[in-house]
């Protein structure tokens, strides 16, 4: 049967212990109830998933050293403890040294239910931040680096396993900020080309005027102020990748070049005579539709065609947002250290937000909202801002299914797979449970 949540509580006078559990029990609770600190003790492990309310005066080990004790253990497990009117100092103090709360005595049941229940969210809260920064550690390979479990991602990865040690050109397309230097980073280090070079060229960001100087070198007087040997991208690339970014923005007499240079694995140095046979690689990238710009005559049909050998497509943000929480997480805990600083816990809610919200910068934008969140700034405004526009073109089915899965992941890897404690933490029949594992393609082995 599916509860609240799990508490255990300590205290030496059964009477006490009994009325406290039954209240609790009654509030949809599990209680387990010890008398002895020591008992109570064995069974606290870091992963336990619930909360422990304890005396504080009880005979040999009392509560505030049964607390000490699991804060060893598990700084961020929620140790309650219950007073006695001259107790109020020492528990205050005892806040301090990492209690959660006190409750005095009388017990009140409807103040231990409000401070159990805050509790109990906390314990969850921290963790599932723990289940996804672990999966995110657990990660190794093309995995720790183009992150995700959607489909579109998955099949990224084993498109680029199948095709990086072949020397076919590749053509990546997608929105700015999708990440598409670390597609095609990725495909050199898979392939056999590794231990050279890859060199990367923003053709956006270059002037046309010295575009071509930058692609083909110089020699020693080719032009005025050309006073020595230039080296260009293609021939620091040889053995190795050269990655083309915004090719799109390529003029159209350099385009012809970069033809020849694909047809004869060759070039010539600006103010150069003799040929210069290459061994290289080219991967290129456009935010733009290549085959849309041939047809109006702003790229080179016949140098696109000879591009898309091999074409990989990154999915937006806004298509896998199944991906977020483990983005986010990712992106989060590398800026957190970067800056010296403890990750801040973030809640269910919080990414259902991030979910729902469109991200026309895609990863790029994602990863500064984690590093802003790492800093301690509040985003939530900007993000809700823009929710009913992420909505507008996205079917309610949609986000419900991508957050029900979101959810789904985060529990089953936060209780390593056991579905019981899944059951039980989500209040969910096991049948349903099943079923739900079964909609989104989910194995209880992939969280072991």
């Amino acid at each position: 049967m599916s509860t609240k949540g799990l508490v255990m509580y300590v205290d030496n006078d059964e009477h006490v212990c009994k009325a406290a559990g039954q209240s609790l029990r009654l509030a949809g609770y599990t209680v387990r109830c010890f008398s002895g600190a020591q008992e109570a003790l064995r069974e606290i492990s870091p992963e336990w998933p619930g909360v422990l309310v304890t005396d504080v005066r009880m005979p040999g080990m009392d509560g505030v050293e049964l607390m000490l004790q699991v804060i060893c253990q598990d700084p961020d497990l929620p140790v309650i403890l219950v007073t006695g009117h001259g107790d109020v100092s020492m528990a205050v103090n005892s806040m301090r040294k990492g209690a959660y709360d006190f409750i005095e005595k009388p017990l009140s049941s409807k103040h231990l239910i409000n401070v159990v229940g805050r509790a109990m969210e906390k314990r969850r809260l921290i963790l599932d931040n723990r289940a996804l920064r672990a999966e995110v550690e657990r990660n190794d390979g093309l995995e720790s680096i183009i992150i995700g479990r959607s489909d579109n991602i998955v099949q990224l990865r084993e498109m680029i396993l199948n095709i990086a040690d072949t020397d076919a050109n590749v053509l990546i397309t997608g929105e700015t900020g999708t990440g598409k230097e670390l597609i095609a980073s990725c495909l050199h280090e898979q392939s056999r080309r590794r231990k050279s070079r890859f060199v990367a060229v923003n053709c956006g960001a270059l002037p046309e005027s010295i575009i071509e100087n930058e692609l083909f070198g110089h020699e020693p007087g080719a032009f005025t102020g050309a006073d020595k040997l230039h080296i260009g991208k293609f021939e620091l690339a040889d053995g190795g990748s050269l990655f083309l970014d915004e090719i799109e923005s390529m003029p159209l007499l350099l385009q012809v070049r970069l033809l020849r240079v694909l047809q004869e694995h060759s070039i010539e140095r600006l103010g150069g005579k003799d040929a210069i046979d290459l061994d290289l690689r080219i991967i290129a990238a456009s935010k733009e539709d290549l085959l849309q710009l041939s047809d109006k005559g702003d790229f080179r049909a016949d140098l696109y065609y000879r591009l898309n050998v091999v074409t990989i497509e990154i999915p937006p943000l806004r298509h896998r947002s199944e991906d977020i929480p483990l983005l986010f997480t990712y992106f989060l805990n590398k800026a957190s250290t970067r800056l010296g600083r403890q990750a801040p816990e973030f809640s269910t809610a919080w990414l259902y937000q991030l979910m729902k919200h469109p991200w026309p910068g895609n990863v790029r934008e994602l990863q500064s909202v984690a590093e802003r969140t790492a800093l301690g700034l509040d985003n939530t405004c900007e993000i809700m801002a823009t929710d009913s526009e992420s909505t507008t073109n996205r079917p309610l089915k949609n986000q419900i299914a991508a957050f029900e899965k979101c959810v789904l992941e985060q529990e089953l890897a936060r209780n390593s797979g056991n579905i019981t404690k899944t059951c039980s933490s989500l209040h969910l029949p096991r049948k349903t449970l099943y079923y739900k594992m079964k909609k989104h393609d989910m194995k209880r082995e992939d969280f072991l």
